[in-house]
């Protein structure tokens, strides 16, 4: 998937302005920016809730994309057991839905009402409803928010268990930037533009991501990262790339 210089106004109101990123296959992208920085128009734009004004987005034909929104209100009253919500508007087998589940680290609570779980359990059903179309690109909306700190974290292990199982690029906003760091091999500043994109240690450094966050404990990305068995090239501070390879002229598909 690819992104080419594509801006997005309301009204009078410009909230992104000539923005371009890919999206590799199999490579956990992190969005981060301050509020109003069009962190959620940029998603949403991805999956065609919103044109863009200019600029284009471009996938391969039949791309699978799984979106997991911020928050979804399903009135507390309503009795809908979970796997009848990931089953809606019909047409999912119950096996289906299982392996969802499972795949979203929550395998027991297909017969549970949705009126009955947990702020983490929501979000995992949330997951298995974007996974159920074995998506090619998954998409995740600051999808930890009012989680605690603990399940945040457990939250993201399960996000990187479901790129390894399945091999699916994961394009997420998050707002906790103490785990960037850990849970992306890439990350992307976003401020209306795309301020600095690379690696985390890279994007840590750039200026435009201080001038952002600041250097302190709050702001800074913390200084902790996984290994992975296969490389990412990198792009500095000012969007500049350093040796591309074939691999990073092809968008996911």
């Amino acid at each position: 998937m690819s992104v080419e210089k594509i801006s997005v106004a309301y009204g009078a109101n410009t909230v992104l302005r000539n923005v371009s990123i890919t999206i590799e296959p199999g490579e956990i992208v992190t969005i981060v920016g301050p509020n109003g920085s069009g962190k959620t128009t940029l998603l949403r734009a991805l999956i065609g809730a919103v044109r863009p004004t200019s600029g284009r987005i471009t996938s391969k034909p039949g791309l699978r994309i799984g979106y997991v929104p911020q928050k979804l209100h399903i009135d507390p009253t309503l009795p809908i057991t979970v796997e009848r919500f990931l089953a809606l508007p019909g047409g999912t087998s119950r096996s289906a839905c299982a392996q969802a589940l499972k795949r979203a680290g929550v395998p027991d609570l297909s017969k549970r009402q949705m009126s009955a779980l947990s702020g983490g359990q929501f979000q995992r059903v949330l997951l298995a409803r974007a996974l159920i179309i074995q998506p090619d690109v998954l998409l995740l909306d600051e999808a930890t928010q009012g989680l605690d700190q603990p399940g945040s974290a457990a939250f993201y292990l399960q996000i990187e268990e479901v790129r390894r199982e399945t091999g699916c690029a994961v394009l997420m906003i998050s707002h906790e930037l103490h785990v960037v760091m850990s849970a992306s091999d890439r990350v992307i500043c976003l401020n209306g533009h795309v301020c600095c994109e690379g690696t985390p240690e890279i994007v840590s450094a750039a200026p435009e991501y201080r001038a952002l966050f600041g250097t302190g404990t709050g702001g800074a990305l913390a200084l902790y990262r996984h290994e992975h068995d296969h490389a990412h090239d990198e792009t500095c501070a000012h969007g500049h790339a350093h040796a591309p390879s074939d691999k990073q002229t092809e968008a996911a598909e």
